[in-house]
């Protein structure tokens, strides 16, 4: 599997007390992990390899999640490298009582194929074949700091 719209993965994470700060608000290293979870389920679709976390670059927090709404996580595929695959990732405070959402973190994760020895390994091509697909790489290219 090699198209954009084929890693697209998008998960829920009910926020729960045990989740929260004192603020009543999920903390960021448990939005850090749902995100790097979900990045690497994006970028092992993509590549048909175990994918490890190679690098974050930046992790912005906009504003809380707090405890009751769930952390919908997107993620996708929209770069490569010959091991390394890179993942834009979005997560949204939502209500599931009203269904509103709003962004509140968003990241950009490198993920590396490693084979059976835990070696880097190469990860195909990434192909866009759909307008929708077109639009996520370049909303991906534009935010992504890194390049």
């Amino acid at each position: 599997m090699t198209d954009l719209i084929e890693t697209l993965v998008e998960n829920r994470e009910m926020v729960q007390p045990n989740h929260a700060n004192m603020l009543d608000t999920a903390h960021g290293g448990n939005v850090m992990k749902w995100m790097d979870e979900v990045g690497a389920m994006s970028a092992m679709l993509f590549s048909g390899e175990t994918c490890v976390t190679a690098r974050v670059n930046q992790m912005n927090f906009r504003r809380p999640i707090h405890v009751g709404d769930t952390a919908y996580i997107t993620a996708y595929v929209y770069d490569t490298g010959t091991s390394s695959v890179k993942v834009r990732l979005v997560a949204e405070r939502e209500d599931l009582r009203t269904r509103e959402r709003e962004t509140t973190t968003e990241s950009y994760f490198v993920y590396v194929a490693i084979d059976d020895e835990k070696r880097p390994t190469a990860v195909p091509d990434l192909t866009v074949d759909s307008e929708q697909g077109a639009a996520l790489r370049r909303a991906a290219l534009e935010g992504d700091g890194d390049r």
